[in-house]
């Protein structure tokens, strides 16, 4: 019932252990930053630069003619030159993001975040009966862990799977369920640093979120699972996929090591399932 009691996971020494690599089969669970991507509210631009202009550049840095380059007969380096945000792609959203505090005390950068939060004990939630606006409570978290009769341990990585990554390259991809505050820092309260989505944002949709707002007036609606990182400090993974691929809801590892930018409120990442054989 408890995480990874299994031998191929706790090792033969029955302490910590570790799984022999050849015993573990990854998942990749990001999606990649593409050029105007249609799932992207602000969509990168990547110039493409290939091998025959990365040839004219080497003719520049090293002062020589295209039959100098020997080995690749005047071809030189392909190059991408990104223009872009920290938030796109899959990535993680270090606690920074949602305020200039958490807790009271100075936020973290991405730069900032232990590792030790971004590789651990994943769990799966499922809530794909969840449709475009609804909200994710406490309750339904707990309903689904007794589902699945696990119970959360300080340290793992949880992955909410809506059922939106199936819709990624297209605008519909911005229409997606979410969590509350209070399901947020009930996850938070159980010592989990990270909690992963594989959708836009961990909030409801935007349209959702100013639809609501505009009905009722209520501030309390708006970005609520963002700004519980305010009250208690924790980090996001954002546009995950493929979770439909991971076989077990638990007794699996996950890898989400950000890209270390300097004082960035993110970071992208390769986030990666590492399950058992």
């Amino acid at each position: 019932m408890n995480r990874m009691k299994d031998k191929a996971v706790a090792g033969k020494s029955g302490g910590t252990g570790h799984m022999p690599i050849g015993s573990l089969r990854m998942i990749d669970l990001s999606v990649a930053i593409e050029h105007d991507a249609p799932g992207e509210l602000m969509p990168p631009k990547i110039e493409y630069l290939d091998h025959a202009a990365g040839g004219r550049a080497a003719m520049a840095v090293f002062g020589c003619q295209p039959e100098d380059l020997v080995y690749s007969n005047g071809q030189g380096w392909a190059v991408e030159i990104l223009t872009t945000n920290s938030h796109a792609g899959t990535h993680i959203d270090a606690p920074y993001h949602y305020g200039a505090t958490s807790a009271g005390l100075p936020a973290k950068r991405i730069d900032e975040v232990p590792l030790e939060w971004c590789f651990g004990p994943g769990v799966v939630i499922d809530m794909r009966h969840k449709s475009d606006g609804d909200l994710i409570s406490a309750e339904d978290l707990r309903a689904a862990l007794r589902k699945i009769r696990y119970r959360l341990n300080a340290g793992d990585i949880v992955l909410i799977h809506t059922g939106a990554a199936k819709r990624w390259g297209t605008r519909e991809y911005l229409l997606q369920p979410g969590l509350d505050r209070e399901g947020t820092l009930w996850l938070v309260e159980r010592g989990v640093h990270v909690i992963g989505i594989d959708a836009w944002t961990l909030d409801r949709s935007f349209a959702a979120m100013a639809a609501d707002f505009k009905r009722t007036g209520d501030g309390h609606l708006l970005w609520s699972a963002h700004f519980a990182g305010l009250t208690r400090e924790y980090c996001q993974i954002e546009k995950l996929t493929n979770l439909d691929q991971i076989p077990k809801p638990f007794g699996f590892y996950v890898s989400c090591l950000p890209v270390k930018i300097k004082g960035a409120s993110a970071g992208w990442c390769r986030a990666v399932a590492l399950v058992p054989r």
